[in-house]
C-alpha cells in the first residue's frame, strides 16, 4: 500500500492556504490620501478697515441708536404693526377673509346656509373702511417719524457740505499764499483760484435757483398757452 507523501498544496508553514496567499497578494494595500478627499477651501484674507472708516461707521451707528432711543413704546407698537401691513401675508389674509365673508352670503338659499351679511355686504364695507382708516393712520405715523429723521440727516449733510466748502476755500487760499512766498515759483495771475479762495454763498445760490426756476415755469406756461390758442 503506497502512501501519498506529496504535500498538500493547501498546507503552508505559516498555516495559510495558497488561496489565502493569492488573495492577499491580489488585495492592494489601503493607503487613502486624506488631502485628496478633503476639498480645498479658499480662505480670503480680510484686511482691517482704516481707522477713519471705522470711526464713520461708529458715528452712523451712534446717530441711529440715538434716534431710536427717544421712540416711545406706543410709537414702537404702531410701527411694528405697520411693518406687517406692508408684507404679502397681509394681502393674502385680506383676500382670504373677503372670500370667507362673501361666499356664505352668495350661496343659494336652498343650501340652508344663513346669510349674516347679504348683498351689497354693508358690514363688509364697514369693516374694510375701518381697516383702511387704521392702516392709513399707522402708515402716516411711521412716515412722519421717518420724514423727521430724513430732515435731520439732510440738515446734517448740508452743514457738513458747507463746512467742507469753507475748508477747501481755506486750503486754496493757503496754497496761493505759499505759491506767492516761494521765490522759485513764478508768480502768475490765476482768476479761478482767486474766485475759489472765498467760500460759496449758499443764500446766493438758493436765490439764483429760485429765480431760474420761476423763469422756466413762466416760459413753460406761456408755451402751453400759445399751443392751446
Amino acid at each position: 500500500m503506497q502512501t501519498n507523501n506529496q504535500p498538500n498544496p493547501s498546507d503552508s508553514p505559516c498555516g495559510f492556504g495558497s488561496s489565502d496567499l493569492t488573495g492577499a497578494a491580489k488585495t492592494p494595500t489601503a493607503s487613502p490620501q486624506v488631502s485628496d478627499q478633503i476639498p480645498h477651501q479658499k480662505i480670503l484674507p480680510t484686511a482691517p478697515l482704516p481707522e477713519s472708516i471705522s470711526q464713520n461707521i461708529e458715528t452712523i451707528i451712534a446717530l441711529h441708536r440715538r434716534s431710536e432711543k427717544n421712540v416711545s413704546q406706543h410709537q414702537r407698537l404702531v410701527e411694528t404693526i405697520t411693518i406687517f401691513f406692508g408684507r404679502p401675508v397681509f394681502l393674502y389674509s385680506i383676500l382670504l377673509g373677503i372670500i370667507l365673508w362673501v361666499t356664505p352670503n352668495v350661496l343659494p338659499r336652498r343650501l340652508a346656509i344663513p346669510r349674516f351679511d347679504p348683498f351689497p355686504f354693508p358690514w363688509l364695507q364697514f369693516s374694510l373702511t375701518a381697516g383702511s382708516l387704521l392702516v392709513t393712520t399707522g402708515v402716516l405715523i411711521k412716515q412722519e417719524r421717518q420724514e423727521k429723521l430724513a430732515e435731520q440727516r439732510a440738515q446734517l449733510s448740508l452743514q457738513l457740505n458747507l463746512l467742507s466748502e469753507q475748508k477747501i476755500a481755506k486750503l486754496i487760499a493757503l496754497i496761493e499764499e505759499l505759491r506767492q512766498d516761494i521765490p522759485n515759483v513764478k508768480n502768475r495771475s490765476d482768476p479761478e483760484a482767486e474766485i475759489m479762495k472765498s467760500p460759496t454763498d449758499a443764500h446766493a445760490i438758493v436765490d439764483l435757483l429760485e429765480e431760474t426756476l420761476a423763469s422756466e415755469l413762466a416760459t413753460l406756461s406761456q408755451q402751453e398757452i400759445s399751443t392751446q390758442e
